[in-house]
């Protein structure tokens, strides 16, 4: 029996530039990027060189601290060049794609079949496990922890989100056959959570898991409120977490015996002349699909959503995680306070609070937004800003505090094993501090990791 969340505390920030829903499939990208950086905590040991052949499910590196954990390539061609930083770190390996794409041996298997274990071992060797994301400290799985449970959200409810009811329409055999791995691999509970506003059968013919219904505004979507109010994490617990999207990779892995790493995402921003779906392969090079599509010159790439995505250029690469790309006018001009500052009337301008009148205006009405802060660092003191949009049972201010000085007995007592970077996302947004809020919490859960598990 399914039950219904509503979410009160929040915020729904309305952008300009929603995707409509078109699909167009594109062709692989002529170079292929997986980033080592786009894995928190990977400690990268290569296992090809330049001028290697490769076909797709060909493992590329693996982490140094857990061996068994592979990263694989999503295309064949060749290992076209390593990219390496200071120490020579490794920042990315590119693949320039063949015309002709061959996959590594494989086979279908019968998910039901398989022991909890052998289907670890399978899906760590064929490069499936990266997918799967542990909480607390929000890092790739550790297949050698029990999970109490399994979470995945049906729907992302952060700015310009991708329509996940309308990307896996038809996807119907290869999610059930997800679901059906996740619930090999953990003795409690596996979470599907829906949202109640749109609810559909893609995802309540589900069987095998628990549904339940979240009503409210973002963050409703993010996986870490739905742990908060379903089945909040304690010290010595973890929870494993995974996107609807790749869980059907998964499915269809297991039964086809193919990794076909390709995603849809949503173009979307202000900024895009044409905002819809693309399919592309992960790691595609993001020229391919913004190319002609954009306004201005003057623009800020965003490689996710405009809350918790990573800021890139236009011949840069899709992030590993990411199911959409914004773009948004860039914000690093100057403001005359008199028109467009804080003394301004403020017709065109979002806000949180009842400052500028755009309040009184229809909740249908989008805005254009930039990436302007509008001001510096400044005093951290109360406001309670952050508390109108956090929807824990949580102090946030005296958590993020805690992290920004370390103390970690602070920190555990305030609940930073239950957070994520993105749950403070809102806060970032809000807080008239302008501090880089999940910064100090990435870190913070950082200590903790190091310290305490």
């Amino acid at each position: 029996m399914s039950r219904l969340v509503s979410i009160h505390k929040g915020l729904d920030i309305r952008l300009q530039g929603l995707a409509e829903k078109q699909l167009k499939i594109l062709p692989n990208s002529r170079i292929i990027c997986i980033s080592p950086l786009d894995f928190h905590g990977l400690n990268p040991k290569l296992l090809v060189k330049e001028g290697d052949s490769v076909k797709i499910g060909d493992p590329l590196f693996f982490d140094k601290t857990n061996e068994a954990l592979q990263f694989v390539t999503p295309a064949s061609g060749t290992v076209k060049s390593i990219i390496r930083g200071e120490k020579r770190k490794i920042l990315q390996v590119l693949i320039e794609t063949s015309e002709n794409q061959e996959y590594k041996n494989g086979s279908a298997e019968d998910v039901s079949k398989l022991s909890s274990e052998e289907l670890k071992t399978k899906m760590l060797a064929c490069g499936l496990w990266p997918f799967i994301k542990q909480r607390p400290i929000d890092v790739i799985a550790d297949q050698n922890q029990e999970p109490k449970a399994i979470f995945v959200s049906a729907f992302d409810s952060s700015p310009l989100a991708p329509d996940y009811n309308f990307i896996l329409e038809g996807r119907q055999e290869d999610l059930q056959t997800g679901f059906n791995a996740l619930c090999k691999l953990t003795k409690g509970k596996v979470h599907l959570n829906i949202d109640a506003k749109n609810d559909s059968a893609l995802f309540s013919n589900i069987k095998g898991v628990e549904i339940n219904k979240f009503a409210g505004k973002h963050p409703a979507g993010n996986v870490g409120t739905q742990i908060h109010h379903i089945d909040p994490i304690n010290k010595g617990e973890y929870i494993w977490t995974i996107n609807i999207q790749d869980l059907v990779i998964i499915g269809n892995y297991f039964n086809t015996g193919k990794l076909n790493a390709r995603r849809t995402i949503a173009l979307s921003g202000s900024e895009v002349s044409e905002p819809q779906y693309y399919n592309v392969l992960i790691g595609s090079n993001l020229d391919g699909i913004l190319k002609g599509k954009v306004k201005g010159n003057h623009v800020r790439f965003i490689s996710g959503n405009v809350l918790t995505g990573d800021q890139k250029q236009q011949n840069d690469y899709l992030g590993y995680y990411h199911n959409q790309i914004t773009v948004i006018p860039e914000g690093d001009n100057y403001k005359f306070f008199l028109t467009k500052g804080w003394l301004g009337l403020g017709f065109d301008k979002f806000s949180n609070s009842r400052l500028f009148p755009t309040f009184l205006v229809p909740k249908s009405k989008q805005f254009v937004l930039d990436t302007n802060t509008n001001g510096e660092e400044r005093a951290f003191v109360v406001t309670g800003e952050l508390e109108r949009v956090f929807p824990f049972d949580i102090f946030p201010m005296q958590l993020v505090k805690a992290a920004m000085t370390k103390d970690i007995d602070g920190m555990e007592n305030l609940g930073i094993y239950e957070v994520a970077p993105e749950d403070f996302a809102l806060c970032e947004y809000v807080c008239t501090t302008k501090i880089n809020i999940q910064d100090e919490i990435r870190k913070g859960l950082d200590i903790v990791a190091e310290e305490c598990l």
